[in-house]
Protein backbone atom coordinates (compact mmCIF):
# COMPACT_ATOMS: atom_id res chain seq x y z
CA UNK A 1 0.00 0.00 0.00
CA UNK A 2 1.41 3.42 -1.19
CA UNK A 3 0.60 6.87 0.37
CA UNK A 4 -0.20 9.24 -2.24
CA UNK A 5 1.20 12.47 -1.86
CA UNK A 6 0.11 14.95 -0.05
CA UNK A 7 -1.17 18.38 -2.41
CA UNK A 8 0.63 21.11 -2.38
CA UNK A 9 -0.39 24.71 -1.68
CA UNK A 10 -0.77 26.84 -4.33
CA UNK A 11 -0.70 30.59 -3.53
CA UNK A 12 -2.14 33.03 -5.87
CA UNK A 13 0.29 34.90 -7.37
CA UNK A 14 0.91 38.79 -6.07
CA UNK A 15 0.02 41.39 -8.57
CA UNK A 16 3.37 42.71 -10.44
CA UNK A 17 4.26 46.51 -10.28
CA UNK A 18 3.79 46.83 -13.56
CA UNK A 19 0.08 45.39 -13.48
CA UNK A 20 -1.01 47.94 -10.39
CA UNK A 21 0.51 50.59 -12.55
CA UNK A 22 -1.64 49.84 -15.67
CA UNK A 23 -4.41 50.06 -13.08
CA UNK A 24 -3.87 52.90 -11.55
CA UNK A 25 -5.54 56.21 -12.88
CA UNK A 26 -3.10 58.50 -15.37
CA UNK A 27 -4.18 61.44 -12.89
CA UNK A 28 -1.79 59.39 -9.97
CA UNK A 29 0.86 58.28 -12.26
CA UNK A 30 1.66 61.87 -13.13
CA UNK A 31 1.54 63.00 -9.54
CA UNK A 32 3.39 60.85 -8.61
CA UNK A 33 6.19 61.88 -10.88
CA UNK A 34 5.65 65.19 -9.87
CA UNK A 35 5.89 64.92 -6.05
CA UNK A 36 8.74 62.08 -6.52
CA UNK A 37 10.74 65.27 -8.23
CA UNK A 38 9.80 67.54 -5.48
CA UNK A 39 10.99 64.88 -2.98
CA UNK A 40 14.46 64.70 -4.74
CA UNK A 41 14.84 68.20 -4.36
CA UNK A 42 13.52 68.14 -1.19
CA UNK A 43 16.46 65.12 -0.27
CA UNK A 44 18.73 66.59 -2.42
CA UNK A 45 18.56 70.22 -2.38
CA UNK A 46 22.09 71.12 -0.64
CA UNK A 47 23.90 69.41 -2.77
CA UNK A 48 22.09 70.86 -5.83
CA UNK A 49 21.55 73.94 -5.08
CA UNK A 50 24.55 75.95 -6.60
CA UNK A 51 24.57 78.72 -4.39
CA UNK A 52 23.62 78.87 -0.16
CA UNK A 53 20.48 79.56 0.98
CA UNK A 54 21.58 83.57 2.12
CA UNK A 55 24.76 83.93 0.36
CA UNK A 56 25.41 87.18 -1.15
CA UNK A 57 26.70 89.08 -4.83
CA UNK A 58 26.26 85.51 -6.14
CA UNK A 59 25.60 87.80 -9.24
CA UNK A 60 24.38 91.57 -10.06
CA UNK A 61 20.97 92.59 -8.10
CA UNK A 62 18.08 92.45 -10.17
CA UNK A 63 19.65 90.86 -13.44
CA UNK A 64 17.19 89.07 -14.34
CA UNK A 65 16.92 86.08 -15.51
CA UNK A 66 20.45 83.82 -17.08
CA UNK A 67 22.10 80.73 -17.10
CA UNK A 68 23.50 80.85 -13.83
CA UNK A 69 20.47 82.32 -12.43
CA UNK A 70 17.43 80.95 -14.09
CA UNK A 71 15.50 82.74 -11.62
CA UNK A 72 17.18 85.98 -11.33
CA UNK A 73 19.07 87.53 -8.32
CA UNK A 74 16.77 89.30 -6.03
CA UNK A 75 18.63 93.23 -4.24
CA UNK A 76 20.39 91.45 -1.83
CA UNK A 77 22.91 89.32 -4.38
CA UNK A 78 20.86 85.83 -3.44
CA UNK A 79 20.19 83.38 -6.57
CA UNK A 80 16.58 82.54 -6.32
CA UNK A 81 16.96 79.38 -7.72
CA UNK A 82 18.84 78.06 -5.14
CA UNK A 83 16.67 79.64 -2.11
CA UNK A 84 13.61 77.67 -3.95
CA UNK A 85 15.12 74.43 -4.32
CA UNK A 86 16.75 75.07 -0.69
CA UNK A 87 12.65 75.83 0.42
CA UNK A 88 11.43 72.41 -0.81
CA UNK A 89 12.20 70.29 1.98
CA UNK A 90 10.60 73.13 4.17
CA UNK A 91 7.67 73.55 2.54
CA UNK A 92 7.39 69.89 2.48
CA UNK A 93 8.09 68.98 6.14
CA UNK A 94 5.56 71.55 6.86
CA UNK A 95 2.83 70.56 4.53
CA UNK A 96 3.20 66.90 5.37
CA UNK A 97 3.94 67.20 9.62
CA UNK A 98 1.01 69.72 10.35
CA UNK A 99 -1.47 67.56 8.01
CA UNK A 100 -0.48 64.17 9.73
CA UNK A 101 -0.75 65.92 13.00
CA UNK A 102 -4.57 67.28 11.80
CA UNK A 103 -5.30 64.14 10.41
CA UNK A 104 -4.51 62.23 13.37
CA UNK A 105 -6.09 64.40 15.83
CA UNK A 106 -8.89 65.25 13.99
CA UNK A 107 -9.50 60.88 13.43
CA UNK A 108 -9.64 60.45 16.99
CA UNK A 109 -11.87 62.76 17.69
CA UNK A 110 -14.34 62.36 14.49
CA UNK A 111 -14.24 58.45 15.43
CA UNK A 112 -14.76 58.36 19.20
CA UNK A 113 -17.51 60.78 18.45
CA UNK A 114 -18.98 59.06 15.98
CA UNK A 115 -18.98 55.88 17.84
CA UNK A 116 -20.06 56.81 21.19
CA UNK A 117 -22.72 58.88 19.84
CA UNK A 118 -25.40 60.84 22.59
CA UNK A 119 -24.99 64.47 24.02
CA UNK A 120 -21.05 63.84 23.63
CA UNK A 121 -21.80 63.75 20.05
CA UNK A 122 -24.17 66.39 19.60
CA UNK A 123 -21.45 68.55 21.62
CA UNK A 124 -18.41 67.89 20.10
CA UNK A 125 -20.43 68.52 16.59
CA UNK A 126 -21.88 71.87 17.18
CA UNK A 127 -17.85 73.13 18.95
CA UNK A 128 -16.77 71.69 15.49
CA UNK A 129 -19.57 73.46 12.98
CA UNK A 130 -18.37 76.65 15.07
CA UNK A 131 -14.74 75.81 14.26
CA UNK A 132 -15.42 75.66 10.62
CA UNK A 133 -17.40 78.41 10.34
CA UNK A 134 -14.58 80.55 10.37
CA UNK A 135 -12.56 80.53 6.98
CA UNK A 136 -9.26 79.08 6.85
CA UNK A 137 -7.04 81.76 6.62
CA UNK A 138 -8.91 83.83 9.36
CA UNK A 139 -8.98 80.73 11.87
CA UNK A 140 -4.68 80.90 11.12
CA UNK A 141 -4.08 84.55 11.79
CA UNK A 142 -6.42 84.22 15.15
CA UNK A 143 -4.35 81.59 16.33
CA UNK A 144 -1.21 82.76 15.31
CA UNK A 145 -2.29 86.25 17.01
CA UNK A 146 -3.40 83.78 20.30
CA UNK A 147 -0.05 82.45 20.44
CA UNK A 148 1.86 85.38 21.16
CA UNK A 149 5.07 87.20 19.46
CA UNK A 150 7.48 84.25 21.10
CA UNK A 151 6.04 81.66 19.14
CA UNK A 152 5.53 83.74 16.34
CA UNK A 153 7.51 82.99 13.29
CA UNK A 154 8.40 78.94 14.44
CA UNK A 155 8.19 76.29 12.41
CA UNK A 156 6.15 74.35 15.50
CA UNK A 157 3.65 76.84 15.80
CA UNK A 158 2.89 76.69 11.48
CA UNK A 159 2.60 73.12 11.85
CA UNK A 160 -0.02 73.78 15.25
CA UNK A 161 -1.92 76.09 13.14
CA UNK A 162 -2.15 73.99 9.62
CA UNK A 163 -2.79 71.19 12.18
CA UNK A 164 -5.51 73.43 14.18
CA UNK A 165 -6.98 74.57 10.18
CA UNK A 166 -7.57 70.42 9.19
CA UNK A 167 -8.44 68.75 11.92
CA UNK A 168 -12.40 69.56 12.59
CA UNK A 169 -12.73 69.03 8.83
CA UNK A 170 -11.36 66.03 9.08
CA UNK A 171 -13.21 64.86 12.42
CA UNK A 172 -16.66 65.39 10.31
CA UNK A 173 -15.59 62.99 7.55
CA UNK A 174 -14.10 60.38 10.45
CA UNK A 175 -17.15 60.89 12.28
CA UNK A 176 -19.58 59.82 9.23
CA UNK A 177 -17.74 56.81 8.04
CA UNK A 178 -17.69 55.52 11.91
CA UNK A 179 -21.31 56.18 12.23
CA UNK A 180 -21.57 53.93 8.85
CA UNK A 181 -19.57 51.22 10.33
CA UNK A 182 -20.98 51.35 13.40
CA UNK A 183 -23.98 49.59 12.30
CA UNK A 184 -21.94 46.69 10.66
CA UNK A 185 -21.69 43.03 12.29
CA UNK A 186 -18.73 42.30 13.35
CA UNK A 187 -18.71 45.99 15.42
CA UNK A 188 -22.05 44.57 17.18
CA UNK A 189 -20.21 41.39 17.87
CA UNK A 190 -17.49 43.47 19.42
CA UNK A 191 -19.77 44.93 21.40
CA UNK A 192 -21.37 41.45 22.75
CA UNK A 193 -18.05 40.39 23.52
CA UNK A 194 -17.53 43.14 26.00
CA UNK A 195 -15.22 44.90 24.60
CA UNK A 196 -14.25 48.85 25.55
CA UNK A 197 -15.24 51.51 23.07
CA UNK A 198 -11.40 52.34 22.70
CA UNK A 199 -10.90 48.68 22.13
CA UNK A 200 -13.62 48.51 18.94
CA UNK A 201 -12.74 51.88 17.80
CA UNK A 202 -9.24 51.11 17.63
CA UNK A 203 -9.32 46.80 16.07
CA UNK A 204 -12.74 47.41 14.00
CA UNK A 205 -13.31 51.04 13.37
CA UNK A 206 -10.72 52.62 12.25
CA UNK A 207 -8.92 49.53 10.04
CA UNK A 208 -12.49 50.05 8.02
CA UNK A 209 -11.71 53.79 7.74
CA UNK A 210 -8.55 54.23 7.04
CA UNK A 211 -9.32 54.45 3.07
CA UNK A 212 -10.95 57.27 4.29
CA UNK A 213 -8.67 58.86 6.47
CA UNK A 214 -5.95 58.07 3.76
CA UNK A 215 -7.50 60.31 1.35
CA UNK A 216 -8.82 63.29 3.79
CA UNK A 217 -4.86 63.18 4.47
CA UNK A 218 -4.03 63.31 0.80
CA UNK A 219 -6.52 66.08 0.31
CA UNK A 220 -5.97 68.49 2.66
CA UNK A 221 -2.25 68.30 2.28
CA UNK A 222 -2.76 69.54 -0.77
CA UNK A 223 -4.22 72.64 -0.01
CA UNK A 224 -1.25 72.77 3.34
CA UNK A 225 1.37 74.55 0.77
CA UNK A 226 -0.90 77.49 0.48
CA UNK A 227 -2.27 77.57 3.71
CA UNK A 228 1.38 78.00 4.18
CA UNK A 229 2.34 80.33 1.53
CA UNK A 230 -0.46 82.82 2.92
CA UNK A 231 0.69 82.91 5.92
CA UNK A 232 4.53 83.74 4.67
CA UNK A 233 2.82 86.19 2.13
CA UNK A 234 0.71 87.99 4.59
CA UNK A 235 4.45 88.02 7.11
CA UNK A 236 3.04 85.51 9.58
CA UNK A 237 4.52 82.47 8.74
CA UNK A 238 8.39 81.43 8.88
CA UNK A 239 10.42 84.94 9.71
CA UNK A 240 13.55 85.77 7.10
CA UNK A 241 15.74 84.56 5.74
CA UNK A 242 14.14 81.36 5.68
CA UNK A 243 13.54 80.48 1.91
CA UNK A 244 9.97 79.39 2.43
CA UNK A 245 8.01 79.93 -0.94
CA UNK A 246 5.42 82.26 0.49
CA UNK A 247 7.93 84.50 2.20
CA UNK A 248 9.75 84.98 -0.65
CA UNK A 249 7.15 85.89 -3.39
CA UNK A 250 6.39 88.47 -0.47
CA UNK A 251 9.96 89.73 -0.09
CA UNK A 252 10.18 90.09 -4.21
CA UNK A 253 6.50 91.37 -4.60
CA UNK A 254 8.41 94.80 -5.02
CA UNK A 255 10.31 93.84 -7.50
CA UNK A 256 7.71 92.44 -9.90
CA UNK A 257 7.80 94.88 -12.69
CA UNK A 258 11.53 95.17 -12.53
CA UNK A 259 12.15 91.38 -12.50
CA UNK A 260 9.15 89.49 -12.41
CA UNK A 261 10.89 85.96 -12.58
CA UNK A 262 12.10 86.38 -8.52
CA UNK A 263 8.69 86.25 -8.08
CA UNK A 264 7.26 83.72 -10.70
CA UNK A 265 9.99 81.55 -9.59
CA UNK A 266 8.95 80.69 -5.88
CA UNK A 267 5.30 80.52 -7.60
CA UNK A 268 5.45 78.24 -10.26
CA UNK A 269 7.17 75.60 -7.65
CA UNK A 270 4.43 76.53 -5.57
CA UNK A 271 2.17 75.85 -8.16
CA UNK A 272 3.97 72.83 -9.13
CA UNK A 273 3.39 71.03 -5.57
CA UNK A 274 -0.20 71.81 -5.64
CA UNK A 275 -1.04 70.30 -8.73
CA UNK A 276 1.22 67.28 -7.96
CA UNK A 277 -0.44 66.72 -4.56
CA UNK A 278 -4.07 66.99 -6.32
CA UNK A 279 -3.43 64.91 -9.03
CA UNK A 280 -2.15 62.50 -6.49
CA UNK A 281 -4.88 62.87 -4.53
CA UNK A 282 -7.37 62.52 -7.35
CA UNK A 283 -6.18 58.97 -8.49
CA UNK A 284 -5.83 57.40 -4.88
CA UNK A 285 -9.51 58.74 -4.32
CA UNK A 286 -10.38 56.76 -8.26
CA UNK A 287 -7.93 53.89 -6.88
CA UNK A 288 -9.51 53.31 -3.38
CA UNK A 289 -13.23 53.84 -4.36
CA UNK A 290 -12.59 50.93 -7.26
CA UNK A 291 -10.85 48.56 -5.19
CA UNK A 292 -11.38 48.92 -1.47
CA UNK A 293 -14.53 46.31 -0.38
CA UNK A 294 -17.61 47.63 0.16
CA UNK A 295 -18.81 45.48 3.37
CA UNK A 296 -14.87 44.64 4.62
CA UNK A 297 -15.74 41.71 7.70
Amino acid sequence: MTLSAAPRLVRAPLPSWRRLIRRSPLSLRIGAVILALHAMLAVLGPWLAPYGISQMGTGIPLSGMSWAHPFGVDQLGRDIFSRVIHGSHIVLLLSLTGTGLGVIIGSVIGLLSGYVGGWIDNIVQRLLEAIISIPFLVLALLAIAAAGPQLAGSPTLVILVVALVYAPRVARMARAAAIEIATRDFVTVARLRGERAWSVMRREILPNASSVLLVEFALRAGYAPVLIGSLGFLGFGMRPPTPEWGLMMAENRALIIITPITVIGPGLALASLVVGLNLFTDGLARLIGRTAPRNPA
